[in-house]
């Protein structure tokens, strides 16, 4: 593998962390503003999470087609951390929607 396409590769890789990481931190920011009956902002953040999810799912796609074209990437600790960053970033959103819902309907039958 040339250097460039290490080079780029690292890249790819620290555009996938950065991206997940956002994306996972905004899911948190959204549990805190749904637990502060904030549903308004909760709402935005999971918005702006899952644009840096697609960020980050537009790097792996990158990264899978160029595979499946025959530049095999160097595996790394690195790569693969990636990965875990983005699967839990999925899962984070997902189980942040889910408690962001449970929030609104306590807020609910507080009003009742």
């Amino acid at each position: 593998m040339s250097d460039n396409n290490e080079e780029q590769q690292l890249m790819q890789t620290m555009g996938l962390i950065t991206n997940a990481g956002n994306a996972k931190s905004l899911a948190m920011e959204a549990i805190h503003a749904a637990h502060s009956d904030n549903f308004e902002a909760a709402h935005d953040k999971i918005k702006e999470a899952n644009k840096s999810l697609v960020e980050a799912h537009n790097m792996q796609t990158k990264m899978l087609t160029a595979e499946a074209n025959g530049h095999h990437a160097k595996l790394t600790l690195l790569a693969v951390h990636s990965q875990d960053h983005l699967m839990t970033a999925i899962t984070f959103i997902d189980l942040a929607q889910e408690l962001i819902s449970v929030y609104e309907k306590l807020a609910e039958t507080k009003r009742v």
